[in-house]
């Protein structure tokens, strides 16, 4: 087996998989938003925590920046 048949064997499996998402648009459309939210909110949370780190950072002049 060379590593052709095993990637040509995986891009079936993920074919396969997702094949339900290409009948239905409703569900596609669903799944597309949520990972947009989950993205969005990681992002929020991110730049939350990234600004307490910021302000702690400006308030100890005895850090490494």
């Amino acid at each position: 087996m060379s590593s052709s048949d095993f990637f040509w064997g995986l891009g079936n499996f993920i074919e396969t998989i997702l094949t339900p998402l290409d009948a239905d648009w409703g569900i596609t459309s669903l799944m597309n938003t949520g990972i947009l939210l989950l993205g969005f909110v990681g992002l929020g949370v991110w730049l939350t925590k990234q600004k307490k780190f910021n302000d702690a950072a400006k308030a100890d002049e005895n850090q490494l920046k």
